[in-house]
């Protein structure tokens, strides 16, 4: 079989070996097959991204079964998932790098399945941060960053598109999970509800794992985790603008479902509220990709980090009725699913595919930092300032993170192009 090199474009500066691509492997992009990677990617997804997109509604059983506990600790749990998956990904991204991704993929399947069944055994807040947090997130990095990765490996002249369904993959597992999560804990009990969706990850994982074959190869590096893309400005512009986006991304996930029965006194909404939200995301995801192959990911990202803005300071702090908080979600739930699907286009088309999974689990620590100081800060607002009833200071601070993230992304579209009206 022959081989040929891999030019990529000036954009990719920080990565200086060649990857190699097998003339097979060349044939497939943009191809069936091609498709049938970012299918698997999604229904990957839908599992793992769905069980912490689905978080609310176990937070809720946890805290009738823990009501000591303060909400800030018990929501360390659902940061620690998320959070997880993003600060292990930087050591996922080089598994991928050096071993087949698919066997990374399958292990990190079992294993995040095998967290969750410990969990269910768990009868303390401290035991279940460990399990379902910390353990689960760890091994869910091993899916999320190559799932994540290989739809801007394969696909060229759809990128945007094909990573934005294969990442709504995670938005209809929440839309879905919500529901039959709720259903679970009501009929066996969230015990039983947290075995169920361990084996459904293992399950997953061993079905659509043999599709998870990376495009490029590259050389082995001597260091096992390289940092020099910290030195670019570009790189950190957009780590910046990640970290304050995570650091919001969640808190509505995590706090309108309570705050819909707490404060608005609308007994069994809070699921329709969480399956709203992902709802929103799944043809938000889509249709900004589709929309970002034309307008360009970044100008895109930044229009749809503004209207998170807006939705949650404008609409969801002032207001105080069942009709804007829906509105609120539907705008958050569909503009903001961007931070996740947009970010490895931007990077795949500012540093090059070479390294992509690498690069992405170095970058997602700014969604580990965002999400470990935003929600459990978030909590203790409520807890403090808020009496476990007043979400405003909750509502303005994760509000804040994202203009924060909205005047970065600003900053680095001007850095890339002055021009308005250019495709970035």
């Amino acid at each position: 079989m022959s081989e040929r090199s891999l030019t990529i474009g000036e954009s990719d500066k920080f990565v200086f070996e060649k990857a190699v691509i097998t003339e097979d492997n060349v044939r497939a992009l943009d191809s069936l097959h091609a498709w049938i990677v970012v299918c698997g990617s999604f229904l990957l997804l839908m599992v793992t991204v769905g069980t912490t997109n689905s978080f609310g509604v176990y937070l809720q059983e946890y805290q009738h079964e823990f009501p000591t506990t303060p909400k800030s600790t018990l929501t360390w749990i659902g940061s620690l998932q998320f959070g997880g998956m993003c600060f292990f990904g930087v050591f996922a991204g080089v598994l991928v790098e050096r071993f087949d991704s698919r066997l990374v993929v399958l292990g990190g399947s079992v294993g995040a399945g095998a967290a969750l069944l410990i969990s269910s055994a768990c009868t303390s807040p401290a035991a279940l941060i460990i399990t379902q947090g910390v353990l689960f997130g760890a091994f869910g990095s091993c899916i999320l960053i190559p799932t994540i990765s290989m739809p801007s490996q394969w696909m060229e002249k759809y990128r945007a598109l094909a990573t934005g369904i294969a990442v709504a993959g995670g938005s209809i597992g929440g839309l879905w999970m919500s529901f039959a999560t709720r259903a679970m804990n009501t009929q066996l009990g969230y015990h039983w509800s947290l075995r169920i969706n361990g084996f459904m990850v293992i399950a997953a994982g061993c079905a659509f794992s043999p599709l998870m074959r990376k495009r490029v190869i590259v050389p082995k590096r001597d260091k096992i985790i390289d940092f020099c893309a910290l030195s670019n400005g570009k790189f950190v512009l957009l780590f910046v603008s990640s970290l304050f986006a995570a650091g919001g991304y969640y808190a509505p996930y995590y706090y309108m479902p309570p705050y819909v029965e707490s404060v608005l006194k609308q007994e069994g909404w809070s699921a329709n509220i969480s399956s709203i939200l992902n709802a929103g995301s799944i043809v938000g995801r889509v249709v900004i990709g589709l929309l970002a192959d034309y307008l360009g990911p970044l100008n895109s990202l930044l229009l749809s980090s503004v209207l998170s803005t807006i939705a949650v300071l404008v609409l969801w702090l002032p207001f105080k009725s069942l009709g804007t908080l829906i509105a609120s979600a539907v705008i958050f739930g569909f503009c903001s699913g961007s931070l996740v699907s947009l970010i490895p286009v931007i990077t795949a088309n500012l540093f090059g595919i070479k390294r992509l999974s690498s690069t992405i689990g170095l970058l997602f620590i700014s969604y580990t930092i965002g999400s470990f100081v935003c929600s459990p800060v978030a909590g203790s607002l409520l807890d403090k300032y808020g009496h476990g009833t007043d979400y405003t200071w909750t509502i303005v601070y994760a509000g804040l993170f994202f203009a924060i993230a909205s005047c970065t992304l600003l900053v680095l579209r001007i850095t890339i192009e002055r021009s308005p009206f250019r495709k970035v």
